[in-house]
């Protein structure tokens, strides 16, 4: 039994011990755009919130539905009676049983509201899939973000390392007396510079992971694949033009508030139905033995069918008004259509050309940086042979690298801004972002940026 109890407790500390080794693990593992992507749909409070208005919008639409289908109820009644007079006393029980049908044969003010809620059901599906794209937009936003802070902080560890090196080797020359103290004290500064950088840089990676995580849900640990360098990014063929028109008709925001306006068109015809007549048919049933004032009497059946009109004549002037009120939600409703058309030509155009000039924008920066590299190269070895000196160094060092961050950053706002032309002509989906995540690096590639960075 020792023996056993002994195993017993071997095994649970090594479990104990494997668990956080298999956290630790996974958190170092890799994660791309489309993983977070799935995550967040089940996750990100936005989209659940968007999506269970648009499905109580749908319950409303069956219930203003269900006041114009017929209306069935059933009363059932038994008294105990006791009836005392000078000359007698006498108690008796009745039974009145009541089946009544009512429905509306018409009616304009149920009919509009049926509209109305109909056309609201409409808009909160449109408003769910435009919150959905939205919140997509969100994501690659961070996720881009968080990639940029990764790159700042091991360009500026890079960086530093390489002017580190550099400044060993003006430190050994400065002991011959073969460099002047005015570089030590540059690429000193430099140096100094860049460990402050770093300390920054390091808590901007944490505030852009944490910004990650108020999406997905969970602590974002895994490293996150970055662009690959054999994909050319290219704006669609489509013209200018084409993706407005298609905006103008597939933008979920857009059908929204189309949708908006038909709803109050609805319900400023629901607010003038209140000057209209309705008609109604009520059928009812009923089986009771109670009498004139609650006397007994023989158990009778008796079914009635009731043709009702009822015509409005005066409500204190309440109707009226509640239809200027309603006109006036229907012009702001009107307004809003227009201001959001006006939007979604606005952002179609500006996604459209920023994207075509982030693209001719990677292009000159990856040839700038090809001229930078080489400088930088060209320093070293002239700093070796005594022709340019340490600053002269630092500077192509220092161009090199912030040529490189410049050149990822316009990658993350073409992607992104091309993510946001799908959103605005109502092409974003799941598969749009699918397209993104193949241009991100498979996980045995993901740290090839960093390889190269390193001096």
């Amino acid at each position: 039994m020792r023996l056993i109890v002994g195993l017993c407790s071997l095994l649970f500390a090594l479990w104990a011990v494997a668990k956080p080794a298999e956290e630790a693990a996974a958190a170092a593992g890799h994660v791309d755009l489309m993983q977070l992507y799935r995550e967040s749909r089940l996750e990100d409070p936005r989209v659940l919130a968007s999506y269970a208005q648009a499905e109580s919008s749908k319950e409303r639409q069956r219930e203003s539905l269900g006041r114009m289908l017929p209306q069935i109820s059933a009363d059932a009644g038994l008294n105990r009676i006791v009836r005392d007079s000078k000359f007698s006393r006498e108690a008796y029980n009745t039974e009145r049983y009541v089946l009544s049908l009512t429905q509306h044969l018409y009616n304009k003010e149920v009919w509009e509201n049926y509209q109305k809620f109909k056309s609201l059901a409409v808009q909160k599906g449109f408003e769910s899939e435009s919150t959905q794209a939205e919140a997509t937009i969100e994501l690659s936003k961070r996720y881009f973000l968080a990639l940029a802070s990764d790159d700042d902080l091991e360009l500026i560890m890079a960086e530093r390392r390489a002017t580190q090196k550099n400044l060993d080797r003006i430190n050994a020359l400065y002991k011959r007396q073969m460099a002047m103290v005015t570089d030590v004290l540059e690429l000193q500064a430099r140096v100094d510079q860049l460990a402050a950088m770093e300390v920054e840089a390091r808590n901007q990676v944490r505030l852009a992971r944490e910004a990650l995580s108020e999406i997905v849900g969970r602590p974002v640990n895994e490293r996150l694949s970055r662009i690959r360098e054999d994909v050319p990014l290219a704006v669609p063929g489509e013209s200018l033009t084409r993706w407005v028109e298609q905006a103008m008709v597939e933008n979920p925001a857009l059908k929204a508030k189309q949708s908006a306006l038909e709803a109050s068109d609805a319900a400023l015809r629901e607010g003038k139905g209140g000057h209209y007549p309705s008609l109604s048919l009520n059928l009812s049933a009923q089986r009771s033995n109670t009498g004139y004032e609650n006397s007994t009497s023989v158990r009778a059946d008796s079914y009635v069918a009731t043709l009702g009109i009822r015509v409005p004549i005066y409500s204190g002037g309440s109707t009226s008004a509640r239809v200027r009120s309603l006109h006036n939600d229907r012009l702001v409703a009107e307004q809003d259509l227009e201001m959001i058309k006006r939007q979604v030509v606005k952002e179609t155009t500006n996604s459209y050309l920023t994207a075509q000039s982030s693209v001719e924008k990677i292009r000159a920066l990856r040839r700038a940086m090809e001229s930078a590299e080489q400088s930088s190269i060209a320093a070293q070895k002239g700093f070796q042979f005594g022709v340019v000196n340490a600053v002269n160094v630092l500077e192509s060092v220092q161009k090199e690298y912030e040529v490189r961050r410049d050149l990822l950053k316009a990658q993350y706002d073409f992607i992104t801004n091309l993510l946001v032309l799908n959103r605005w002509a109502g092409e974003l989906s799941e598969q749009s972002v699918e397209n993104v995540n193949t241009w991100l690096a498979e996980t045995d590639k993901a740290r090839a940026l960093e390889q190269k960075q390193q001096p």
